[in-house]
């Protein structure tokens, strides 16, 4: 089964998607399943993991009520605020919704270079833990230290490194990058989706080659059952097609057997997600 790890869907508001800049106004519009079915057919793609975008809990309840309605929404990743007080009654509440994989945080908003390590973050991580949920990590480089450090106390937990931890592909800055990824694949419990790649390059004007060395490098670091596909769409569209999202990642996959190229494109997303 072919899976897209990650795509966003969206009534567009002004205010709540504000992130959503002039430079990016061509997807300042509404998003939903109906909009990429039909490319995913294209493609081969049988399901997808829906992720949020806003930080709320009406957000995770608008992803459930598209999966809902959606039968290629195979899973999803929503929002929950790990510093809550009251976090343990709301994982017991969503474990009712068995098409909620695991949560996410946007961390790459967060100043705080340290904000995974604060110690209600830590303490929420430990309670995914228990419930069995997976955490979706969407980074800067100001984070990696404390990335790295989260990872390290939680061998239990789940993670998965959304966008490769978003290098800025457009000026080549690669080596602080590399050695993040090197040392964070050293974990076993971590995941990378090769996602989200096109609008970290130069979005008028990026080239195959361009991705290259980013792309082989996490292949190298974390293996090839640890690594899929995700879009970002309809993110990447600032950017790339869809096609070309998928281009992007497909022209570095020569040395992948028919097997290896099934757990790219679905297997390990469907076992990472506990997918169905």
């Amino acid at each position: 089964m072919r899976i897209d790890s990650h795509q966003h869907f969206w009534i567009y508001d002004a205010v709540k998607d504000a992130w959503i800049n002039e430079e990016m106004s061509s997807i300042r519009r509404n998003f939903l399943p109906n909009d990429i079915a039909g490319t995913l057919r294209t493609h081969g793609i049988a399901g997808v993991v829906a992720v949020q975008a806003d930080q709320s809990a009406q957000e995770t309840q608008f992803l459930l009520d598209l999966a809902s309605m959606y039968a290629l929404i195979k899973g999803i990743v929503g929002w929950v605020d790990l510093q809550s007080t009251t976090l343990e009654e709301q994982l017991q509440a969503y474990r009712k919704q068995p098409k909620i994989k695991g949560f996410r945080h946007i961390v790459e908003a967060e100043s705080d270079a340290d904000f995974l390590m604060r110690p209600a973050v830590q303490q929420g991580m430990r309670l995914l833990t228990q419930y069995g949920y997976s955490y979706d990590l969407l980074i800067r480089p100001r984070h990696y230290a404390s990335t790295l450090a989260c990872v390290a106390a939680h061998p239990e937990q789940r993670f998965n490194l959304n966008h490769i931890a978003k290098p800025a592909i457009k000026s080549k800055a690669y080596a602080e990058w590399a050695e993040f990824i090197a040392q964070l694949s050293a974990y076993p419990n971590v995941y990378c989706k090769l996602s989200g790649l096109a609008t970290e390059a130069d979005w008028h004007q990026w080239k195959l080659d361009d991705f290259a060395d980013y792309v082989l490098h996490v292949i190298a670091c974390f293996g090839k059952k640890r690594i899929m596909f995700g879009s970002d769409w309809p993110v990447c569209l600032v950017a790339a097609s869809y096609a070309e999202s998928m281009q992007i990642v497909a022209d570095k996959l020569g040395g992948f057997s028919a097997e290896e190229m099934d757990d790219f494109w679905g297997g390990n997303a469907v076992r990472f997600y506990n997918l169905h």
